[in-house]
């Protein structure tokens, strides 16, 4: 199967995407949603917007264009997906596929069905495939890996995988830098990174810096409009053991009725929690970052003015070429 038929059928599978009949989405969402509570019929239709975005064919010609794609032998490389939100294990699929090889793809508990109508459309779109993408439920024997968990679970793959070429992925959040001078329609596009997928990826804003003084009222109230996100029974929940945790502890707190603000250094927060920690001076602030990089997933600051960040409201719309965990997953793939 030539490169080009590859890229091919993954355009045609964002053209698919982007066509769904309002009962192709809703009959996608009700499959996800009795499989995961925390996927609801907005994540699902976010995560199928996120993929046809990076399924763009000037986004995959320019992705694709900076690295020499060969068809050699190709390896078998597992891939353990996680379930946390929609289709989030997507794009390794992709990037196994493209550079020629097998996924062997063992799919989340909690995304099951949305993962495998994707590739039961891929199937149909071009049979080579079913030669390409492999579910399986073991990867006992494959020849590299590429695996997302917990940070426990990542010691386990290590070592399970140790003897292979892999990628392995452990907890990341990621954070937004305010410089005090954002407008209530920028602070408004902040909330879609916070609140998108309750906040469970991880590219959702749970660490937020502040500039020494600041109001938080000025954050609190552009992100009203986010407010029906508490009448999911799962993120109420956690809303209520975590305000009942400050109460009790008399820990100190901004709470505006769905989201706590809580001073913290640490960049991964709780469900229906955001931590803050304010900045003196723009070299104080790139200390704190670059203290925690190793669990920043991606950094957001209003139009990206911040080095190295994307635009409020951007988070959880990468390119192909935004990696996770700053690892070039497709050179990685070629190089084995």
């Amino acid at each position: 199967m030539e490169l080009s038929d590859r890229i091919k059928a993954f355009e045609r599978l964002g053209d698919q995407l982007k066509g769904l009949s309002p009962s192709d989405r809703d009959a996608l969402a009700l499959g996800a949603k009795s499989q995961n509570a925390w996927f609801t019929d907005e994540s699902v239709f976010q995560a199928v917007a996120g993929i046809t975005f990076m399924l763009e064919p000037a986004s995959l010609k320019k992705w694709l264009g900076s690295y020499a794609i060969i068809n050699s032998q190709p390896k078998k490389v597992g891939v353990a997906m996680a379930g946390n939100i929609p289709l989030v294990g997507f794009h390794d699929l992709l990037c196994i596929v493209l550079s020629g090889h097998i996924a062997v793809v063992k799919l989340s508990s909690q995304d099951q069905y949305l993962m495998r109508q994707i590739i039961l459309r891929l199937y149909d779109i071009d049979p080579q495939l079913r030669a390409r993408i492999m579910i399986e439920e073991r990867l006992n024997h494959v020849d590299a890996i590429i695996a997302t968990g917990s940070d426990n679970t990542a010691r386990y793959f290590e070592y399970y995988f140790r003897n292979i070429p892999r990628i392995i992925r452990k907890n990341r959040s990621s954070c937004a830098v305010i410089m005090g001078e954002e407008s209530p329609e920028e602070i408004s596009k902040l909330g879609t990174d916070i609140f998108s997928y309750f906040g469970l990826g991880c590219r959702n804003v749970s660490k937020i810096f502040l500039p020494e003084g600041y109001d938080i009222k000025n954050l609190m109230e552009p992100v009203e409009s986010f407010q029906p996100i508490i009448h999911h029974n799962k993120y109420v929940n956690n809303y209520d053991y975590r305000k009942s945790i400050f109460l009790v502890n008399r820990e100190p707190h901004f709470d505006n009725g769905f989201l706590l603000l809580i001073e913290n250094p640490s960049v991964v927060s709780p469900i229906a929690v955001a931590h803050i920690e304010y900045y003196a001076t723009l070299k104080d602030l790139d200390d704190k970052i670059a203290a925690q990089k190793e669990k920043i997933q991606c950094v957001v600051s209003a139009q990206g003015w911040y080095k190295g960040s994307v635009a409020f409201g951007k988070a959880q719309l990468p390119d192909p070429w935004d990696y996770a965990d700053q690892v070039d997953t497709l050179q990685f793939l070629l190089s084995i």
